[in-house]
């Protein structure tokens, strides 16, 4: 078997604890396990039970160790504690070459903050992406720009991202312009030919455009999420629409929604989906409202003017190509810019463009690259 120039087979463990971490984190997973110089060991914090394991399934990823952190209505402080007293001791007695995170989560923080007391390199993907605001993502904006602290090797998925990190002083020559391995995930499934509508959804079999909604920031909870439920109650009466929201797990995302749109004509409220029912749903709609910032680079690749349910996004990008617009919670501009989307066809062409801006397909195998390069110069200077 081939190894690497230290004679050794490098051991990578690659923490995920959420969906989109799985999603993101899947073709890279591919990439080294195709490479015999690589050893993967795969943690999973279980910070998002549910849709984590459906996820996992979908992609054919097992863990190899499970935190097993979630609990019902979880904070901050339960998710931080667990999540750093559970990998504390395995990565203790693993004692890997390299830990890799992924984007922003409190799992990717705590894990690399983890690795840094145990003097572990910390590679992060989805780098340099920011609002430059620690409200807004929160507390994704704090978490990122931590990692940033913290880890030796940087992915950025833009030269935006590129830049963002130069300005905070991070070296140069420690961050690599990758794209972002979602875009590698999204193709994939494109080409796999198993895309297929979710069973019994009824909007699909309607002439009527379908928007598609996600919603789960935790700085939308309480009043701008019940402000974004009374844009799609409006919508529903307002406009010749089918409005389709898969209903986030956490509990208050559940207890507004359900209340708010449980029986409303033409809103359709479902469990959380598949990636392959979202995908194809993505592919279907006509137009996306969402706080997610992964469904945002999703959008732009596939050509679906997207509704941002923030004050601020850290992916620039999309507003900059006029692919996106940023409308908060507030329901009188929602409103406004979903009817002038399905009325002006020529406002809806000019943002429906696909654009490769977050990356080409190819993220996982120039990240790879690097980490051998890396670890191949870590392994001359220790000898």
């Amino acid at each position: 078997m081939p190894r690497s120039a230290s004679g050794k087979i490098w051991k990578i463990v690659m923490v995920l604890g959420t969906r989109p971490e799985v999603i993101k984190f899947a073709p890279l997973i591919a990439a080294l396990k195709r490479d015999p110089c690589f050893q993967t060991v795969l943690f999973s914090s279980g910070q998002h039970r549910e849709l984590l394991d459906q996820t996992l399934q979908v992609f054919g990823i097992r863990p190899d160790h499970d935190c097993r952190i979630m609990t019902h209505a979880q904070s901050l402080f339960d998710i931080t504690h667990r999540a750093f007293s559970r990998l504390k001791k395995r990565l203790s007695h693993l004692k890997p070459d390299l830990l890799l995170v992924q984007g922003d989560t409190s799992t990717a923080f705590i894990a690399a903050l983890s690795g840094f007391y145990e003097k572990i390199p910390v590679g992060h993907l989805e780098a340099g992406l920011r609002t430059f605001d620690l409200a807004n993502p929160f507390p994704e904006e704090a978490n990122r720009k931590l990692i940033s602290i913290l880890a030796s090797l940087h992915f950025a998925p833009t030269p935006g991202a590129r830049r963002n990190l130069i300005r905070e002083g991070i070296s140069p020559e420690k961050i690599f312009v990758t794209g972002n391995t979602v875009i590698d995930a999204l193709k994939g499934i494109l080409r796999s030919n198993r895309l297929s509508p979710p069973p019994l959804l009824t909007p699909l079999s309607s002439k009527r455009p379908l928007i598609l909604v996600t919603v789960h920031r935790r700085e939308n909870f309480g009043e701008p999420l019940r402000r974004i439920c009374d844009s799609l109650k409006r919508l529903s009466q307002k406009e010749e629409c089918e409005i389709l929201l898969p209903v986030h797990e956490n509990p208050e995302v559940k207890k507004v929604v359900y209340a708010a749109l449980k029986r409303v004509p033409h809103v359709h409220l479902v469990k959380p989906l598949s990636y392959f029912h979202f995908v194809y749903l993505l592919k279907r709609c006509y137009l996306v409202l969402s706080d997610s910032g992964g469904v945002q680079e999703e959008a732009a690749f596939l050509g679906k003017p997207i509704l941002i349910l923030r004050e601020k996004t850290e992916r620039p990008e999309v507003i900059e190509k006029r692919v996106g617009l940023l409308v908060g919670s507030d329901p009188s501009r929602i409103v406004r810019e979903v009817a002038s989307l399905l009325k002006d066809k020529n406002r809806y062409r000019s943002q429906a463009k696909a654009l490769a801006v977050f990356g080409d397909g190819r993220a996982a195998p120039r990240i790879a690259a690097a980490l051998r390069r890396f670890l191949k110069k870590s392994s001359h200077s220790s000898l």
